[in-house]
């Protein structure tokens, strides 16, 4: 069993945490300046922004929450874990602080929860950086994340196995993870107790209009076009199977006038294959 503590030459951030509905939603605060607020999907954790918190907080204040169910938040069993939740954690969370100015980036499920927040107050965004996610109705998805949302087959996997959170240590990279990094990808979701947000973020994703977060999906792509005008960057792993490059094409064709760092060496979890490329971009974008 990994402690956190020895993750720590890692992920070497304070905790801070944000009391929401009497639990615990976990938040790294790092530097000061100008606001980036970092949001991880499924199933990972502010851990993956580590790399980024430690040079990004040099010049800019950087927030990286932890969904209820991820990362050292609380992960209650019987809660709604729907991407409406999710938006709206985000939103008592970031309201709470009183941000302005706020550079939103976005990966995975980040990607609907960020700019559900961000339609909803898009006069405190100033900057999108948009990596390897959707945020628009899906005609298909990969048949080995289509086996996740069969209720009976999928909580057993993901839940009583780990298989999902086991799987992406190996299909989420073109580089070999090393051992520690594994380690902490792996950490939040040690004990199957811990591991039923994985499940439902899988089941929640909406394929049908019947689905219960159809709608809020649908509000969020009909509302893209605000932040037309705003600064936009695009970073994408071209090797990612799961958002694969014509989800990147779509971005682009949707932001024409965005900053483009597409990256063929590099897979769904583009910060652990191509970080050098990826951190002098960002400056350049925050500064162009």
């Amino acid at each position: 069993m990994t402690e956190l503590s020895t993750l720590r030459e890692l992920y070497p951030f304070k905790s801070n945490f944000f009391k929401m509905k009497n639990l615990n939603y976990h938040y790294v605060d790092e530097g000061k300046g100008e606001t980036i607020v970092m949001i991880h999907g499924n199933p990972s954790w502010s851990f993956m922004y580590r790399d980024l918190i430690k040079s990004l907080s040099k010049t800019y204040r950087v927030l990286a929450p932890d969904h209820l169910g991820f990362g050292l938040s609380d992960k209650p069993k019987n809660f709604p874990y729907r991407l409406e939740t999710h938006i709206d954690n985000l939103e008592a969370f970031l309201l709470s602080l009183n941000l302005t100015n706020i550079t939103l980036m976005v990966h995975d499920w980040g990607g609907p929860i960020g700019l559900g927040f961000a339609i909803k107050h898009p006069e405190k965004i100033k900057r999108l950086i948009i990596t390897n996610t959707a945020a628009f109705a899906m005609n298909e998805i990969p048949w080995r994340i289509a086996a996740g949302k069969i209720p009976w087959l999928g909580r057993k996997l993901i839940v009583n196995f780990n298989l999902f959170a086991r799987a992406a240590l190996r299909m989420t990279t073109v580089k070999p993870l090393p051992k520690k990094v594994k380690q902490g990808y792996i950490f939040p979701f040690q004990k199957k107790d811990n591991r039923f947000a994985i499940s439902r973020f899988v089941e929640d994703i909406p394929m049908d209009p019947e689905h219960p977060s159809f709608e809020v999906l649908l509000g969020i792509e009909h509302s893209l076009w605000m932040f037309k005008e705003k600064p936009v960057a695009i970073i994408w792993g071209m090797q990612d199977w799961c958002f694969t490059p014509t989800f990147y094409e779509r971005w682009v064709d949707m932001f024409p006038e965005a900053q483009l760092l597409p990256l063929k060496n590099a897979a769904h979890w583009l910060f652990e294959d191509a970080k050098d490329d990826i951190i002098p971009f960002i400056e350049h974008f925050m500064t162009d």
